[in-house]
């Protein structure tokens, strides 16, 4: 892998963001202009998977390289350890920069992870609130929980929540990126960038709404079901979300849709900002951008919205390495996971195969971004242990096979080549789904893992009400700026400081000095 020098890394997150809405994955009407152009001149994982569809969850494994069982990070509100090593430790340990802009969704008091710094507070609170009650047998917690208004907002709006979020995580990191190449850029430097579109509520600016109009907006290829026709655990994500609340017209689909897709644009032009960024401070040539999302979203699919499911809208998300000097244009069709990410980043820092303190869930990709040959037999694994299901649930996926499992539920197993919109399952009559329900129950200690999920819920229901007594310090991150180093101030040259603040640096001024 050359150049020998140690590659920054930009990694680049969005949020809910469903593979198969990407033109790179086949969409032909949501336009990414950017992100197209990363796709086609570095490495796509058309085949990867959110090990657990949910924010906190599938974030921590974003981090750690474990699955939720391992970490105790069961969902949107469980504390994410500090004990565990993250990707930022290993390439601290190299001697990079690590740095944070914009959502995570860490819960607990450590807010950092061996990340050095961030540079914006998050979107979502970093307590206990969230936690669901697998003992209400999924009854509905009005206060956090999805319902459909989110899907009936859609439409123009020039600010809500989350485009003020996301228009300052991109200004704080391209800050970082001109900072980091006027004053470290001997340094090697990580850093996340992590938005919070295209999530729901499918609210977009105008310049973004305008790219697309309401009848080209392509309808579910798989339209609604009567509650009864849906899986088992659909079924329960239809109530728990109150799908049957509200009635979604044609209309309200296309234009739920309309808003995915004009968000998705918006994420492309901030992408586009950044590489825009690393190219005007000559960072480009020795960065790896690699992009990928937490989990996908049903948007109206068999009638359902949003996550939770291992079926292919909310668990196939994009996966894709850019470094056109360091890895050829490749398409890589062997399963890829979130866990895959922290062993992936460990290897480029160390720029060797590393050692990593603690086994994890996923493996390197670098000998596949390399052009290694795929491994057929190449397993990927997911854990969801939050809400949407009352016990635990997983999915296996190796070659074109999907199997998923939950104590609670039939089967499924699907055959993704023949049957890409997973309508026929075959858990029934396959004897591969009696083989991997097998291989499932010897590598998960499902009974036990039940029983410290159901302990851990119970504790932290009850810690959230202590905590609303009496004085709270909140564990949400505050960003700390230090004023005191920004611009000009009296410990400083102004003369050095105007220089070095400038890029590019100014030709040589001392030359011309009168001798």
């Amino acid at each position: 892998m050359a150049p020998a020098e140690k590659p920054n890394i930009l990694f680049i997150m969005a949020d809910q963001l469903a593979a198969s809405a990407l033109p790179f994955h086949g969409h032909p009407l949501v336009k990414t202009p950017h992100l197209s152009r990363l796709a086609a001149e570095g490495v796509v994982f058309e085949n990867a998977y959110s090990t657990s569809p949910l924010c906190a969850p599938a974030r921590a494994t974003v981090m750690n390289g474990l699955l939720p069982s391992r970490t105790g990070v069961y969902d949107n509100a469980a504390e994410f350890p500090s004990a565990i090593p993250t990707w930022a430790h290993y390439l601290r340990l190299q001697g990079y920069r690590t740095v944070l802009s914009g959502k995570m969704h860490f819960v607990g008091p450590d807010q950092l992870h061996g990340l050095e710094e961030r540079l914006t507070t998050d979107i979502y609170p970093a307590d206990f609130g969230w936690t669901p009650d697998w003992r209400l047998r999924q009854e509905r917690i009005d206060w956090w929980y999805h319902n459909m208004t989110s899907v009936l907002q859609p439409g123009i709006a020039e600010i809500t929540n989350q485009l003020e979020f996301d228009d300052d995580v991109a200004f704080q990191a391209q800050r970082k990126i001109y900072d980091h190449a006027r004053f470290d850029r001997n340094t090697p430097l990580a850093m996340l960038v992590s938005f919070t579109h295209p999530h729901d509520p499918y609210a977009a600016r105008k310049q973004f709404w305008d790219l697309y109009r309401d009848e080209d907006i392509d309808l579910p290829a798989v339209p609604a079901m009567s509650r009864d026709r849906l899986d088992a655990h659909s079924q329960r994500l239809y109530d728990v979300s109150a799908m049957e609340d509200y009635t979604v017209t044609e209309a309200d689909l296309r234009a739920a849709r309309h808003g995915y897709y004009a968000n998705i644009s918006y994420i492309d032009d901030l992408v586009g900002k950044l590489i825009g960024t690393l190219e005007a401070t000559g960072l480009i040539e020795n960065t790896i951008v690699f992009f990928t999302s937490d989990h996908g979203d049903f948007l109206g699919e068999r009638g359902l919205w949003y996550k939770m499911s291992y079926l292919e809208p909310s668990a196939h998300v994009p996966l894709l390495a850019w470094s056109p000097k360091r890895f050829r244009p490749r398409r890589v069709g062997e399963p890829a996971s979130l866990a895959d990410i922290l062993p992936t980043f460990a290897d480029l820092g160390a720029g060797k195969p590393a050692h990593l303190a603690r086994p994890v869930d996923g493996r390197s990709l670098v000998p596949l971004m390399e052009g290694a040959a795929e491994n057929p037999q190449a397993t990927v694994w997911g854990e969801y242990l939050a809400e949407g299901t009352i016990s635990p649930m997983y999915m296996l996926r190796r070659g074109p096979w999907k199997f998923i499992h939950a104590p609670t539920d039939p089967d499924q197993l699907f055959n993704l080549v023949d049957d890409p919109l997973e309508l026929n399952n075959l858990a029934a009559s396959h004897p591969l789904a009696k083989t991997m329900r097998k291989e499932t129950e010897s590598k998960f200690d499902i009974a036990r893992i039940h029983a410290e999920v159901l302990q851990s819920q119970q504790a932290r229901l009850m810690l959230f009400e202590a905590m609303k007594k009496g004085a709270l310090f909140p564990w949400d991150f505050q960003p700390l700026r230090k004023a005191s180093e920004q611009y000009t101030r009296n410990h400083m040259s102004v003369t050095d400081r105007d220089l070095q603040s400038r890029y590019p640096q100014a030709p040589d001024i001392e030359s011309k000095r009168r001798r």
